[in-house]
This record gives C-alpha cells, sequence and structure tokens, in this order.
C-alpha cells in the first residue's frame, strides 16, 4: 500500500532550499579553498592552480545558481513566461561537462513558467538515470516533452516512478535528495502532463505529456 506525500507548504519551501544549497556548495567551497591557498602560499604555480581553482569553481556556482533561478524560483510573477532560450543557456550551463552531453531540440518560444519549470527539472530526473554520465536528448512538443537518455548502467531508479507520483518510497524518507522528483511530480500536475518511464535497450525514454 502506498502513501501519499503530506508535505506542509514551510516543509516544501525547506526541502527546496536545502536541495539548492546542496548544489552550489561545493564550488563555493572550492572558491574558499583557492582563496586560502593564495594566502598562504608563495610558489607561483600553486597561486596559479588557486586562481584557476577560483575561476572554474566561480563559474561553476554561477551556472548552478542560475539554473535553480529559474528551476525552483519564482522567475518573476504569477502568470509569468519563460523564453525557452533563456532555459536552454542555463541548462547547458548546468548539465553539460565533461561526462554529461545535452542534445537541446526544444523550439524557441514563451512558454508558462511551470511549464519550463517543469522541463528544466526534467533534466535533473534524466540526469538521475544515467549516474556515470551520457548524453540526455530533449524535444519538446505542443503536448509536453520528451526526453531520452543513453549512458553507461543507464536505468529506471526505483525511487523515481514513485517520487514522481507524489507517493512515499520505501524507505520512508522525503528528504533533500527526494524532494526535487517529488517537486517535479507536482509540476506536471499542475500543468496537465503524466509522467512515464520506459527502458529502450540500453536507453531511457521519459515522456512528460498532456494526461
Amino acid at each position: 500500500m502506498t502513501t501519499a506525500i503530506d508535505l506542509d507548504k514551510l516543509d516544501l519551501a525547506a526541502l527546496l532550499c536545502s536541495r539548492v544549497c546542496h548544489d552550489v556548495i561545493s564550488p563555493v567551497g572550492a572558491i574558499v579553498n583557492g582563496l586560502e591557498v593564495l594566502e598562504d602560499e608563495d610558489d607561483p604555480s600553486m597561486k596559479q592552480f588557486a586562481l584557476e581553482l577560483i575561476a572554474k569553481s566561480a563559474r561553476q556556482a554561477s551556472a548552478r545558481l542560475q539554473f535553480c533561478r529559474l528551476a525552483f524560483g519564482a522567475a518573476g510573477s504569477a502568470g509569468a513566461q519563460i523564453d525557452t532560450g533563456d532555459a536552454e543557456n542555463v541548462a547547458r550551463g548546468f548539465i553539460q561537462d565533461d561526462r554529461t552531453s545535452l542534445d537541446w531540440q526544444v523550439p524557441r518560444a514563451l512558454l508558462p513558467k511551470n511549464r519550463v519549470k517543469l522541463l528544466l527539472n526534467l533534466l535533473l530526473v534524466a540526469g538521475a538515470t544515467i549516474p556515470r554520465g551520457g548524453r540526455i536528448h530533449v524535444a519538446g512538443s505542443d503536448d509536453g516533452f520528451r526526453l531520452r537518455t543513453e549512458g553507461s548502467h543507464a536505468r529506471i531508479p526505483a525511487h523515481l516512478p514513485t517520487l514522481l507520483a507524489g507517493q512515499v518510497p520505501e524507505d520512508g524518507q522525503v528528504d533533500a535528495h527526494a524532494i526535487q522528483p517529488h517537486y517535479t511530480g507536482l509540476l506536471a500536475r499542475e500543468v496537465g502532463v503524466a509522467i512515464s518511464f520506459t527502458m529502450d535497450g540500453e536507453a531511457v525514454l521519459i515522456e512528460a505529456v498532456a494526461a
């Protein structure tokens, strides 16, 4: 028997804030470490290393904050629309690295805020299906979004469909790690789409289309 997730607004907000902090604390910590090296080291090579670390980490922190602002934040007043071109830019900055590539095939348009937030959160869900990195292909149409992930050990984590459906997972935990797929499910229901998963050989297909 499954149990519906029952979180009040304060708990939901607190868990989402924890998720955002989790995403940005690593590059911010690296910036602090780099500054400490600059203060304590006289070796020019170490100072250069520290400067490169600070620059790289600052870019990462900025990219993650910009992504989180659109994916989790208000991003304008109620009823606002968001340019999918802006969504693509923040998505590439957040997702693309030396392990994961993004193939974006979503037509540029102004879409309702929650629809774009859903798209960005679906990218995070897709990332969870390729734990060792790989390729994420995302396409958009009038009825919703379709994503395909390919990578080593691609799989559908057991907790994802449960959390997306608004149900408590088997371990009973709805924490800062579980809140993002739960939030994605809330967005999907808000915009009237249903999310499904399918294994296609070694790839995972994720559809979020009109219910």
